[in-house]
């Protein structure tokens, strides 16, 4: 998405922000977080943060402290993300990839 269609969705997703981050304690973390969100909608092959930083024309440590390092409760985002997405998507089935679980034993070495 470049700058012009960004701009037509802008009060979409500021409205999208400010819903997803409203449990966040600070201003300027939700400032940030809607930052970050626009920088992961931006045209661009690599979504890291220099990359996004500079397409945002920001400073990347500070839009890489955002997800990193904050104070912020993840459980909560995640939760108005979730809730956001099953509105929009109204699943009939969940699937649990669990590949991503640790495993029981200890790992072999070949």
């Amino acid at each position: 998405m470049d700058g012009r269609e960004l701009s037509r969705v802008r009060a979409q997703l500021e409205d999208f922000a400010a819903e997803v981050f409203a449990g966040l304690p600070r201003s300027d973390q939700r400032a940030t977080g809607l930052r970050y969100l626009r920088g992961l909608m931006m045209d661009g092959r690599r979504k890291s943060m220099q990359p996004m930083a500079q397409r945002l024309g920001v400073d990347h440590q500070q839009l890489q402290q955002f997800p990193t390092s904050s104070t912020w409760d993840v459980a909560g985002v995640r939760r108005r993300l979730a809730t956001a997405a099953v509105d929009v998507v109204a699943p009939r089935v969940w699937v649990v990839d669990d590949t991503g679980f640790p495993k029981d034993g200890k790992p072999r070495h070949v």
